[in-house]
């Protein structure tokens, strides 16, 4: 079998968000199972600066877009051994940042990443990269599929390859007026309810969605939540319509990159027989933050910035946490009223809470070690990554039970020394600060912590189990187009 994974961000080349930590190690534990893949990347300004080695393949695609040609070079990395294919057009990608800026989008974004779909389709082509299965994720390359459906309909060389789409964050759609649609070489027939329109526009997603043969969310949990009106963001009745080829797969991690045993990035290295040796990251962690240090817990988050993360509630209970005795370290960038939220906690509350606004691969790791609490209260959340992440390094997490939080954190039991986090249902500053009263008590007790932060570090979310689940996709898409060419 043969996988053509595309994506928009790619860890480490370039990184936003969670898609990124999957468009890594999803393909790595595809390749340590057998499959063949390759994965197609914009080559962003990030990744030509990233210090990897690229090579130019010498082939060459034309797309046409807005009415005219436009040529892209195709370069490539390797990454765990996994080819890279780069799409090259520095007018659509040498900018600072993959989809806009901490302002807003990119106002052309809808041309950016149709000519990327466009481009990696030509690609494949150019370099006879026959995928039985290419596979999408989220709106950026949402439109693969409908362009095998529309505009490579009568194409040979497509004539037995099938479309996962994997939904990392139904949230985020990409919708745009409906002029755009001739300019990206769709037809105007596509301009209905039952095709990409979408309230007077046209939806890049919804038509993911319609068009992929198979479609999968981060999580079980997800996968249901999105055929509501309250998740579905208004896809929840397309998402309905086609929920016998709606799928739930857990995201995993890569436990050879989150490793507390062997992790180069912390302070010092330990495991779960060692583990009093994890009291040295926090108090190193403290001291290099400017925290104040003491004994009570150390809470922390790693996060984009934005509504979905459910940062408010933190920001509503500092005043209660620091008074309880509790310190926190954020870090994280994104919608700039969060980032001006937390710097000011950090004026009022110096020495107990220090945000860092950025993305620091070493201190992300430094914070899942050395933090006694990981602290994930979303509005929503696909799968996260986070608390699987804290877990392995013995910091526990205090989460919302939505989505892939729901799927992976159990509230503990003190007496049956059941469960690996704490978990609060009602999105309200009241139910997140009795979670984090509750974490506060077993963290006084000394003997039930141990036994908590023991049981977490024990938990398997690597990504083979995972890896095995997107293989019988693939093998059920195999199977359908096999079906529809007989």
């Amino acid at each position: 079998m043969r996988v053509a994974f595309c994506t928009s961000e790619c860890a480490p080349l370039v990184k936003v968000g969670g898609l990124a930590d999957v468009s890594e190690a999803l393909p790595k534990a595809l390749r340590e199972e057998g499959i063949e893949i390759a994965i197609f990347l914009p080559l962003y300004k990030k990744v030509k600066e990233s210090g990897f080695s690229i090579e130019d393949t010498g082939f060459i695609v034309k797309v046409p877009i807005k009415g005219e040609i436009i040529q892209a070079s195709v370069k490539k990395t390797t990454l765990h051994g996994i080819p890279v294919y780069l799409i090259e057009y520095d007018p659509y990608f040498y900018r600072d940042h993959p989809y806009g800026t901490p302002l807003g989008d990119y106002p052309d974004n809808a041309y950016r990443f149709a000519f990327f779909c466009l481009a990696s389709c030509e690609a494949m082509k150019a370099m006879c990269y026959q995928p039985s299965v290419i596979h999408v994720n989220d709106w950026e390359t949402a439109l693969i599929p409908v362009y095998l459906k529309h505009y490579y309909n009568t194409d040979a060389f497509f004539i037995k390859t099938g479309t996962l789409l994997t939904i990392h964050n139904l949230a985020y759609q990409g919708v745009f007026p409906k002029e755009v649609l001739p300019e990206i070489n769709l037809p105007w027939e596509l301009f209905n309810i039952e095709g990409m329109e979408f309230y007077g526009n046209i939806n890049y997603l919804k038509g993911g969605i319609i068009f992929s043969d198979l479609i999968n969310t981060v999580s079980p949990t997800y996968a249901k939540e999105i055929q509501t009106e309250k998740f579905g963001y208004g896809l929840d009745g397309v998402l309905r319509k086609r929920k016998e080829h709606l799928f739930g797969v857990l995201n995993g991690i890569d436990y050879d990159e989150w490793n507390p045993e062997t992790d180069q990035r912390i302070y010092v290295n330990y495991n779960k027989s060692t583990i009093y040796k994890k009291k040295e990251n926090k108090f190193r962690l403290m001291e290099d933050l400017g925290l104040e240090i003491h004994n009570g817990p150390l809470a922390g988050t790693v996060s984009r910035l934005a509504e979905q993360k459910g940062l408010d509630l933190v920001h509503a209970v500092m005043g209660d946490l620091v008074d309880m005795g509790i310190s926190y370290v954020l870090l994280g960038s994104g919608e700039k009223r969060y980032q001006d939220m937390f710097l000011e906690l950090n004026e009022r509350y110096k020495g107990r809470v220090k945000a860092v606004i950025g993305f620091d691969d070493v201190l992300a790791a430094r914070i899942y070690a050395g933090c006694d609490l990981f602290l994930m209260p979303s509005r929503y959340e696909p799968c996260g990554l986070g608390q699987m992440i804290s877990l392995r390094y013995g910091t526990i997490p205090v989460v919302r039970k939505t989505g892939g939080l729901a799927d992976t954190i159990e509230e503990f039991d003190p007496d049956t020394c059941q469960g690996n986090g704490f978990v609060f249902e009602e999105f309200s500053p009241k139910d997140f600060l009795d979670a984090m009263r509750r974490a506060f008590n077993v963290y006084m007790d000394e003997e039930k912590w141990m036994c908590l932060v023991k049981r977490g570090m024990e938990y398997d979310f690597s990504w083979s189990k995972s890896a095995r689940e997107y293989i019988k996709l693939y093998r059920k898409i195999e199977q359908m187009k096999e079906v529809g060419a007989k």
